[in-house]
């Protein structure tokens, strides 16, 4: 199995502080990665740096052998990784059809000249486009709310209409920041299934998540980081024995049962 992407020694660091500190690790095609560590350890920031909202310090990101130095984000998205966010960014005032459409635009190609004429190009596009994001809403089970505004969608709906947001750029690797947040046992419990089922229209799943019943049943493959810097990485059960894990994060053994 191929890595997808290859992180080495990636560096930040804002003013005398380094958030992220040479930190290294790979993520293989069709994997469901999980990236955890205490508040304050760099998950966030490496994300950044992948997405390019920062740039990186020093080290190398690269996504299917392409280096994603200097790229902005749209760029990124472009190339086939999409993302959510810790703290949802949705268009409240939007419906969930619409949400799911804006997510779209990075995939379609008709000019302003085309839309003012409303060509049959760009039509067929719009249709595509809106048949895609019925498609999207209906995976992450929002079908019946297509036409709710956003912020009317309960917390948890909120964060499914941010996954299939992102599934409408056509990703290669979807970046989840923290997607159980705020959900009860339920919800959780759907979104394990949620990535799962992600995972097996082939897609690439990198999260941060500080549910750790959920990392250690959807993960594959854990990285964890303190201080900025990874101290384990590996598959559930090791990362769930190593003393160091233990010490930086995850408490006792009972706490990872």
């Amino acid at each position: 199995m191929s890595a997808l992407l290859e992180i080495r020694e990636a560096t930040k660091v804002f003013g005398g502080l380094t958030a992220v500190n040479k930190v290294s690790f790979d993520v293989k095609q069709g994997q469901i990665v999980g990236l955890i560590g205490p508040n304050g350890a760099g998950k966030t920031t490496v994300f950044n740096l992948i997405t390019g909202n920062y740039r990186a310090d020093g080290g190398t990101i690269t996504f299917d052998g392409r280096s994603l130095a200097g790229l902005r984000t749209h760029r990124i998205v472009q190339l086939g990784i999409a993302r959510t966010f810790q703290n949802i960014r949705l268009f409240q005032q939007l419906s969930a059809v619409e949400n799911v459409l804006a997510g779209r635009h990075c995939r379609t190609g008709a000019g302003a000249l085309a839309a003012m004429l409303r060509l049959p190009g760009q039509r067929r596009e719009e249709r595509e486009a809106a048949e895609r994001a019925a498609a999207e809403l209906s995976f992450v089970g929002l079908r019946g709310q297509a036409m709710e505004l956003a912020r009317n969608l309960s917390y948890g709906n909120q964060r499914k209409l941010e996954i299939a947001r992102a599934l409408a750029t056509d990703p290669r690797l979807v970046i989840l920041d923290e997607p159980a947040g705020g959900m009860n046992e339920n919800e959780t419990e759907e979104l394990i299934g949620l990535i799962r089922r992600i995972q097996a229209r082939g897609i690439t799943v990198l999260l941060i998540e500080h549910d750790m019943s959920l990392v250690m049943k959807a993960c594959e493959n854990i990285v964890v980081l303190e201080y900025g810097a990874r101290i384990a990485m590996g598959p559930p059960e090791a990362v769930k024995q190593d003393r160091r894990v233990i010490e930086a994060y995850l408490g006792t053994d009972e706490e990872l049962a």
